[in-house]
Formats: C-alpha cells, sequence, structure tokens
C-alpha cells in the first residue's frame, strides 16, 4: 500500500461540512485507507476574486495506481458537486494529488508530485504539519523544508499558522463529533476563530 498525500480545499457552500464530507468518502472508498488529517486552515484565494478558502491536507494508503488515485478523487469532486467554472477559479471541493509515495509521474494532464505543491503555502502548512517528513522526490526535499524555503512572507505566514499561540493568531478550542464512517476516529467540529492581520486564519479542529 502506498502512502498519498491529498489536499483538499473548498470556498462555496458550507466548507467546512463539505470537507468532512470529502474526508468521509475518502474513508469510504475500495482501494483507500485514511491514514490522517492536518488541522483546517482559513487562507487567501489564488486567481480572480472569490471568497476565502478553507484548505486541509489527508493522507491516505492507497492499493490503486496514480491515474486510479486521481480518477477517484474526480469522482468524489463530482459526487460533491464540484461545478467546474474558469480556471483558478471558486470550487465547491478540490481534491488535489500531491504524493504519492516517492513516484514521479508526467502521463497527460497527470503530473506527481503536484506541479506546485512547492509553491504553494496553502499546501505546504497542513502538508507539514501532519508529516513533516513527507518526502518531494523531484526537489529532494521534504515539506517540512520546502516550507521553510518558501519567500519569506509566505514563510512568516506559514509559520503563524501552524503556531496558535503566537501573536496575532487568536483561536479557541472546537468541539469533537464522530463521522460514523467504518474504522474512522472522532471528527474535530470547526469552531467561528476572530480573523487575524495575517492572511492565514488558524481554525483549531481537525476535520476527524
Amino acid at each position: 500500500m502506498i502512502d498519498a498525500y491529498v489536499g483538499l480545499g473548498a470556498n462555496v457552500g458550507d466548507r467546512m461540512e463539505t470537507l468532512r464530507a470529502a474526508v468521509e468518502q475518502l474513508a469510504r472508498e475500495p482501494g483507500f485507507l485514511l491514514r490522517g488529517t492536518s488541522r483546517v486552515y482559513e487562507t487567501e484565494p489564488v486567481g480572480p476574486p472569490q471568497p476565502r478558502y478553507l484548505n486541509a491536507v489527508a493522507r491516505i494508503g492507497t492499493l490503486l495506481s496514480p491515474r486510479a488515485t486521481l480518477r477517484r478523487l474526480l469522482e468524489i469532486e463530482e459526487l460533491l458537486g464540484r461545478v467546474r467554472r474558469e480556471r483558478w477559479g471558486a470550487r465547491e471541493i478540490d481534491l488535489d494529488l500531491l504524493l504519492y509515495g516517492d513516484r514521479i509521474v508526467a502521463d497527460g494532464a497527470l503530473r506527481v508530485p503536484h506541479p506546485h505543491l512547492h509553491e504553494r503555502a496553502f499546501a505546504l502548512v497542513p502538508l507539514a504539519e501532519l508529516a513533516p517528513e513527507a518526502y518531494h522526490p523531484q526537489m529532494a526535499r521534504t515539506a517540512a523544508e520546502l516550507l521553510s524555503a518558501l519567500p519569506e512572507g509566505a514563510r512568516a505566514s506559514g509559520a503563524a499558522a501552524s503556531a496558535p499561540s503566537r501573536t496575532g493568531i487568536r483561536w479557541r478550542r472546537g468541539r469533537w463529533a464522530g463521522f460514523g464512517a467504518p474504522g474512522s476516529v472522532p471528527a474535530r467540529l470547526l469552531t467561528r476563530a476572530r480573523r487575524p492581520a495575517s492572511r492565514w486564519c488558524r481554525r483549531d479542529a481537525r476535520i476527524w
């Protein structure tokens, strides 16, 4: 079974509920074994004007090939109501295959590792929290090393998001509730956090 990392994002509708539904589908999907999730982060969008995102990363074990794994992720997106509009536009749910073990894949539209992973704090912050040792085979660096290599502004935002005790990041502890999915552990529910001056807002919640 190969360890793979999936980036989750949503900025339309009930964002947290959509992320929870996506993780529940990952947990139920034949050929997948849900191993863990990061906390949830609220981030500024990349692209045209649109609402802020909630982002997280899930770690799964997969028995499927990289292409079949991606196909399952796209099917989950469709199941949850994803409508493809303009590039980098608002989306109900986005599931990106960030890493697939230490494999490098370039097959048509399939690119693994994700071609922009090393550039994006909204993916690296939750990935480095969940699995700081996760290895990017093209960059020959871990997730923690890639995060520390981001430009100073993005790196500072990421550090603030992953350390809630620092000045400017205000949060309060959430309450827990279960998914009920076979083999899953209790879900951690999102609570409103006061928005800090930083472009990142930590939400003290895990999806499960």
